[in-house]
């Protein structure tokens, strides 16, 4: 078992119980559950596989992750009533989640041999696509839509990747490190309520 897949892994539970805490919040039954947290946690892998023709997509290939989400789910749901703050949670396991999936988007498009530019792209999409699926089942405009600091952190974390995996540093270092970079900017910019400007146009 790789550091990679086990990231992986880590991230897929982080955004599963995410999805399952939103449609929770929106007061879905179990199946709907399910459902958003299931494209929450591989909407945006399966969109990035796609894109790059890798088929199967990975989680057809490795029912482990399915079990894991539905394991997931059953916890969040088990456990709801302990959950007092579901926004402070949802939070902290949408915040790792793009963290690290960030990171194993990047890679993949380092290991594909693509331009930077498009394993920034790979990276940020990964992270980001699932949740933006999830808002839009949820009726909520996506969070990457917004002025919040959301995509831009995926966008610094996976450059800080492919700097430091150039450099020939360690590969646990590289992983760890730039996924806190990730989660880093995203806490910082939600304390500090630090976001991007937002445009429109004057009737």
């Amino acid at each position: 078992m790789t550091l990679f897949y086990i990231l992986d892994i880590l991230g897929t539970i982080a955004f599963a119980i995410s999805g399952a805490l939103v449609a929770m919040n929106k007061k879905m039954d179990p199946f709907g559950v399910f459902i958003i947290a299931f494209v929450t946690a591989v909407g945006g892998g399966t969109l990035r596989d796609v894109l790059i023709g890798r088929q199967p997509v990975i989680w057809m290939t490795d029912i482990t992750y399915v079990l894991l989400i539905s394991c997931s789910v059953f916890i969040a749901i088990l456990f709801r009533k302990k959950l007092k703050y579901l926004q402070k949670s949802l939070f902290l396991f949408d915040t790792i989640g793009l963290g690290i999936f960030t990171i194993t988007g990047t890679e993949i498009g380092i290991n594909a041999h693509f331009h930077p530019i498009i394993s920034i792209a790979l990276g940020t999409m990964t992270a980001s696509f699932g949740g933006v699926i999830r808002d839009i089942l949820c009726n909520e405009v996506p969070i990457l839509f917004r002025k919040e600091i959301y995509a831009t952190a995926c966008i610094f974390g996976s450059i800080a990747f492919i700097i430091l995996h150039h450099l020939n540093i360690d590969q646990t270092i590289v992983y760890i490190s730039t996924t806190f970079i990730v989660i880093a900017i995203r806490l910082v910019a939600v304390k500090y309520k630090l976001t991007l400007p937002t445009f429109y146009s004057e009737n």
